[in-house]
């Protein structure tokens, strides 16, 4: 017998409520941690957030959360950065920090033998990082060769002038990375303060999975993020939807094919209907080989190898954004097709075949997000980032389960838009001018992020 989507929910929630019992530790200092216990092997993932990563960067100083987040171990406490790698090495401590636009994240990984070494260095990091001029001319350096390699690079052309031209004047506007202007102007007093101001317990998030259990995790949370300023001095972001819708930007790359980054407004993560517009999208960009944009622009008419759509719920904004990359002189082509799905899903809805397949597909691969420790850590903490709940992760397939055609129909007819903002790096025919109201031109802006 078949299952259905129903069926599939109930499967896969017993095998997650199997493999993620999830425990809320609370420390002796009160600092709060989602802990899924797994003594059966020998390691500990734990990952973290803060609310503020490039939205905090100061005024002319674009790029400070990330080159922050690319110097947190290179030398803290009395380790220089050296000594420091050296630790992490001896040990085969992985030690990473990433910068969004929204939060500032870390992620250990250790074996459970040297679990105390691994959260003492994590600790020096967090509280006292050095910034010594060295590291922070070394990583510096990086982080402009990388200003300068995407500066020339068809996709990040198209990405940056589309998020510039969504939210011009907003922070969602900026480069994550900064420009080599606002790189180069940023110092080492300017890191500290940045620190000072966001990596503070009070938006802080933390979740751990592997060989540790909660007495023995507490008041390691202490140890680590204990010493971290109770609040922070953020600046104010304001709520914000992406303007342009129409506009069609060209940015001249002599290149034989046209990157096009195409957005319109979505839902943020909180928004009743985010869980039908999750499926709704599926079908309609999301599902790699089964979406109609797949159909019609790949399999159809073989206009690219590669088309998509992703919903990005930001903490002040929420998009759909897609992409295609084709010929030149496809490139119009290419763009008519994925406006006439558009235009044709939000008119008439999926059919229930569509439905069918894509809730199926969703709740069957959910399970393939808890297959390791570090993405389980890495589910714990979204959810907390999201205020999804600590049962979500019960709960979610049967939310899919639940949506119906009704459901996805009034969705697509809310959210689907035809006056979309598109960007187009290379030297596309037939795109430019007005166009729904648009202009040619070129921007700068932001890099996407995954949806």
């Amino acid at each position: 017998m078949p299952l259905t989507a129903t069926t599939l929910a109930l499967v896969s929630e017993a095998d997650a409520e199997t493999a993620t019992r999830i425990e809320r530790v609370a420390s002796p200092g009160g600092i709060e941690a989602w802990l899924v216990r797994e003594p059966a092997v020998p390691l500990i993932a734990l990952e973290f957030a803060v609310t503020g990563g490039s939205t905090q960067d100061a005024p002319g100083k674009a790029g400070t959360a990330n080159l922050v987040s690319g110097l947190l171990d290179e030398g803290a406490g009395d380790l220089d950065s050296a000594a420091f790698q050296d630790r992490l090495e001896a040990k085969a401590i992985e030690l990473r920090f990433s910068a969004g636009r929204d939060h500032l994240s870390g992620s250990l990984k250790t074996l459970a033998e040297n679990r105390d070494e691994a959260f003492g260095l994590l600790a020096l990091a967090l509280n006292t990082p050095r910034f010594d001029a060295e590291p922070v001319e070394r990583v510096r350096q990086q982080v402009l060769a990388g200003i300068r390699r995407k500066s020339t690079n068809p996709n990040s052309l198209a990405s940056e002038a589309w998020w510039a031209a969504a939210f011009p004047g907003h922070v969602y506007g900026r480069p994550v990375e900064g420009t080599a202007e606002t790189v180069a102007a940023i110092g080492p007093e300017d890191l500290r303060a940045f620190v000072g101001r966001v990596l503070t317990r009070d938006t802080l998030k933390i979740a751990v999975v592997g060989d540790i259990d909660a007495a023995t995790l507490a008041p390691l949370l202490d140890k680590v993020f204990g010493p971290l300023p109770a609040k922070g001095q953020r600046l104010a972001v304001a709520e914000a939807a992406p303007q342009g819708l129409g506009q069609r930007l060209v940015i001249d790359v002599d290149v034989p094919q046209t990157v096009l980054t195409f957005g319109w407004p979505g839902l943020k993560r909180s928004d009743p209907d985010f869980v039908p517009a999750y499926v709704l999208n599926h079908i309609l960009g999301g599902g790699t080989f089964s979406s109609r944009f797949y159909r019609e622009v790949r399999e159809k008419r073989g206009l690219a190898y590669s088309v998509y759509s992703y919903l990005m719920p930001l903490d002040h904004a929420g998009l759909m954004i897609g992409g295609v990359s084709t010929r030149n002189d496809r490139a119009a082509e290419s763009l008519s097709v994925i406006e006439a799905e558009i235009a044709r899903l939000a008119k008439e809805g999926p059919s229930a075949d569509e439905l069918d397949k894509a809730k199926k597909y969703l709740i069957g691969a959910y399970a393939l997000r808890f297959d390791t420790s570090g993405k389980i850590a890495g589910q714990l903490l979204q959810i907390q980032l999201d205020d999804l709940g600590i049962d979500y992760i019960h709960r979610r397939n049967g939310l899919v389960a639940a949506v119906t055609i009704e459901d996805v129909r009034r969705v697509a007819a809310r959210l689907l838009n035809d006056k979309l903002l598109v960007t187009a790096a290379g030297r596309p025919v037939g795109i430019g001018g007005a166009a729904g109201g648009g202009q040619s031109g070129t921007g700068q802006g932001g890099t996407g992020q995954g949806g």
